[in-house]
């Protein structure tokens, strides 16, 4: 399948529109296209979309969960294959650098990170910045390519695409971006492309439905100095407390269940960290230069009681 035949001719036909909307967008360059693959293919792509227990869905914490995740796309089926195809070609690859003004492109035939995403009912996704570096190459990560697959989605189930300037500093996101059928959402990624969605809450009588997308990334050899940072991973912030929970208030029952949302989003959080430290000091205390640490330590503190007696 060539590049021509996956992408709407309406889409192709205006990249010099497509750069200057990325270029100047707020909180951080982005670009929403709608109705960005040819019909009959994205319908195939539905169609063919992996059942949620196919994909892995058991989070960070190791716990079954609310999302799940499909790397090996070309496995999928025909329209996947196809879509893999597409992506890498240096038609597809020329006409996304176009837009972003990002040369050189890669595409990630690893899919690490990405592929099909499935949320369900009561899913969040923290605001965050994403992993700067291919896990396995030595490639920075530049670019998230999103293309939604759901006929139906309103604002009041939650699950839109929210954009913060700093979600530290403030809760509330710039801009909002509903997950539409069809959608392409482009973003670069940096130390400040915050973004993620709000819980999903959709109707008591619609169980059948879910959140589901396509996430692409892409990479390049190098970046600019000025946007090089260490090696990281991606890099959550918890929601902060709701504006309406103020003093005086009568905390209701969604009220509660809120706030214990939240504690226990935080001490998921601080126990991965926790075991995170604790690892990388077990790694520190094998081998010779384990070893060597340790005696280095021994002998310092030693000479700090030394010195303080």
């Amino acid at each position: 399948m060539s590049f021509e035949s996956a992408v709407s001719p309406e889409v192709r036909a205006n990249v010099d529109e497509q750069a200057k909307a990325f270029a100047t967008a707020s909180p951080f360059r982005h670009l929403v296209i709608d109705d960005f693959l040819d019909r009959g293919f994205v319908d195939q792509l539905l169609r063919e979309f992996p059942a949620f227990e196919r994909g892995n869905y058991f989070g960070e914490d190791g716990r079954p969960g609310g999302k799940s995740t499909v790397d090996s796309m070309p496995q999928l089926g025909e329209a996947y294959r196809r879509l893999d195809e597409v992506i890498q070609t240096p038609a597809f690859l020329d006409y996304v650098g176009r837009i972003t003004g990002i040369d050189d492109l890669l595409y990630d035939p690893f899919y690490l990170g990405g592929g099909t995403h499935e949320n369900r009912h009561g899913q969040p996704l923290s605001a965050h910045i994403d992993f700067n570096y291919h896990p396995s190459e030595r490639w920075h990560r530049r670019l998230n390519l999103i293309v939604y697959l759901n006929h139906e989605w309103d604002e009041s189930w939650g699950g839109m695409l929210d954009l913060y300037r700093d979600p530290y500093e403030e809760p509330r996101p710039t801009v909002r971006v509903a997950p539409l059928f069809n959608r392409c959402v482009i973003f670069e990624t940096t130390e400040t492309s915050w973004h993620g969605f709000d819980k999903i809450q959709l109707p008591e009588d619609r169980p059948d439905l879910s959140r589901k997308s396509i996430a692409l990334y892409f990479y390049t050899k190098e970046r600019p100095v000025e946007e090089i940072a260490g090696r990281h991973t991606t890099h959550y912030v918890n929601r902060q407390m709701p504006e309406h929970i103020v003093a005086g208030r009568v905390l209701s029952d969604d009220d509660v269940a809120e706030l214990r949302a939240l504690v226990a989003a935080r001490d998921v959080q601080l126990r991965m960290l926790y075991e995170e430290n604790g690892k990388l000091l077990q790694a520190q205390d094998k081998g010779f230069g384990g070893h060597l640490l340790y005696l280095m330590k021994r002998l310092y503190i030693r000479y700090r009681r030394r010195t303080a007696a």
